[in-house]
């Protein structure tokens, strides 16, 4: 920097100033005959400063431009300006010109360091007409520039400088686009143009995880869908386990593709269900070939799928049922025999059989009933049959009648020939039994004698009693001899000739 403009920093009105120094040292020569040596220095000084700032300031500034490269020199472009020797420019002119350059040289430096940034962002894949604009606005200043006009060009490198700052201003915007329209892309599987625009966006904003993982996604669609064809051809033709490995590989190279995510699930659902199939038609085919046992593990291994469990557990059900109606089949061929040999006892056993497999099958629960009620008939009617001989009891003669009636009405219902002939047995003993039949006692006339729960006969040495067929006890008592009881049976087949009652053992005193 010169002298003069080192002046100029330091005062506002730099040319006034210059002017009043002059006519300072006007007046001091014409006031003095004999000038002092030191003012002719100072004004000599002066004059040379002022032919530096005139001539060698401009030429030495504009061989040069920010940032610090040598301007280019107008002289070979275009004629000189005349310069009009006789012209002379104030230093305050010179000084204004200086920094109306120095001006116009720093926002063409912020002009510049805008296109720099710009160029950095790939301007020219987004913006171009626009940046190309701002550049040839810039470009007039720089013709003003050359023909010194600092404040036309200093105006000129501003609307350049704001339109690129402009188009810096829309790059929030430009990135929010370019995801959008690379997301359409995407979906629209054309790879290439959504790698452009997420390349772009991912130079935009290089912090941007969407656009990261969008161009990492770009990058291998290609090859995605080629393998994603391949995959669903293999699923169609069912050919299951080596689609799902397809689909495996794209998610492997592809870690976010949903839709492989989606299919992989779908796929493996149809691997399960397939197996499943399988198993339940292995077990069907047991089930057929009357092996329900073999079928019940097959379903039971179907139903560990954790698939169409309801399906599983009917077939188990259903396995379960043949088997127990298969057992059941058997034991009702027992019942069925037990009752046709009318042994009631055997049934009632066969039925509760039935029953512990099914506590709610009718048949088993009316049949049981009826068997258990055969069956105490049946002990009845063969108690009655072998004890006949307390039939001469009358409560214990019209039991049995009771019972021989009964009886005859079941018989009418389901008879057989086991009941028929009990029946007939008891009646012809029943018959029999109110017959009386004379019996012949005989004693010593001197023990007294008397037919337990019958009648007392009394001293006798012969005597005869009408009896019922039956069990009797007949006693005898005599005083100082030791009781006897003689035990005899009227009827069937078992009647005495004479019954013997005498008390003949004399009881021996003792001394007490």
């Amino acid at each position: 920097m010169s002298n003069f403009d080192e002046e100029k920093e330091n005062n506002d009105s730099p040319g006034i100033d210059l002017k009043r120094q002059i006519s300072f040292n006007s007046t001091s020569v014409s006031d003095s005959n004999k000038p002092p040596v030191w003012a002719w220095f100072g004004l000599a000084t002066l004059i040379l400063i002022a032919l530096l700032v005139i001539f060698v300031l401009p030429t030495v500034v504009s061989e040069y431009q920010l940032p610090l490269e040598p301007r280019v020199d107008t002289l070979q472009i275009q004629p000189a300006i005349p310069i009009d020797s006789n012209s002379e420019i104030s230093p305050f002119e010179q000084a204004q010109q200086a920094r109306q350059r120095k001006e116009a040289q720093d926002v063409l430096a912020e002009l510049l360091e805008f296109q720099s940034q710009l160029e950095q962002l790939n301007v020219q894949s987004w913006a171009m007409p626009e940046f190309e604009a701002a550049l040839e606005t810039a470009s007039l200043g720089d013709n003003f520039y050359r023909e010194q006009s600092f404040l036309e060009a200093r105006e000129a490198y501003s609307e350049g400088s704001r339109k690129l700052s402009a188009i810096l201003d829309s790059v929030g915007d430009v990135f929010k686009e370019s995801l959008r329209q690379a997301q359409d892309a995407f979906d629209d599987k054309n790879a290439e143009s959504a790698i452009e625009q997420f390349t772009l966006a991912k130079l935009l904003d290089p912090d941007s995880e969407e656009a990261k993982i969008g161009l990492e996604r770009a990058l291998v669609l290609d090859q995605v869908l080629s393998l994603a064809t391949k995959g669903q051809q293999l699923l169609e033709d069912n050919a299951l386990e080596e689609s799902r490995r397809i689909f495996e590989e794209i998610l492997s190279i592809d870690s976010r593709n949903e839709s492989a995510k989606i299919t992989i699930e779908e796929i493996s659902q149809l691997i399960v269900n397939a197996d499943f199939a399988q198993v339940m038609s292995r077990g069907y085919s047991l089930l057929q070939a009357e092996e329900a046992e073999e079928a019940i593990l097959q379903f039971q291994a179907a139903l560990n799928f954790g698939v169409r469990e309801e399906e599983a557990l009917a077939a188990i059900n259903q396995a379960e049922n043949d088997i127990a109606n298969k057992k059941i089949s058997a034991i009702q061929k027992l019942i069925d025999s037990a009752e046709d040999q009318e042994d009631w006892d055997e049934a009632v056993v066969q039925y509760d059989r039935v029953l512990e497999i099914d506590t709610n099958i009718v048949f088993a629960i009316e049949g049981r009933d009826y068997a258990s009620k055969r069956a105490q008939l049946n002990d009845l009617l063969v108690s009655s049959i072998n004890g006949p001989d307390r039939f001469y009891e009358q409560d214990v003669f019209q039991q049995t009648l009771d019972i021989y009636y009964t009886g005859r009405e079941v018989e009418k219902e389901r008879g057989g020939l086991l009941l028929s002939g009990q029946l007939d047995k008891l009646e012809q003993l029943l018959e029999t039994s109110q017959i009386p039949v004379e019996i012949q006692f005989a004693s010593d006339n001197l023990t007294d004698v008397s037919i337990l729960r019958v009648t007392n006969l009394g001293l006798f040495e012969e005597t005869s009693v009408s009896l019922k067929p039956g069990r009797y006890v007949a006693q005898g008592k005599r005083i100082g001899y030791r009781e006897i009881r003689t035990e005899f049976v009227v009827g069937f087949g078992q009647t005495p000739d004479v019954v013997n009652v005498l008390c003949t053992e004399r009881i021996v005193p003792t001394n007490r």
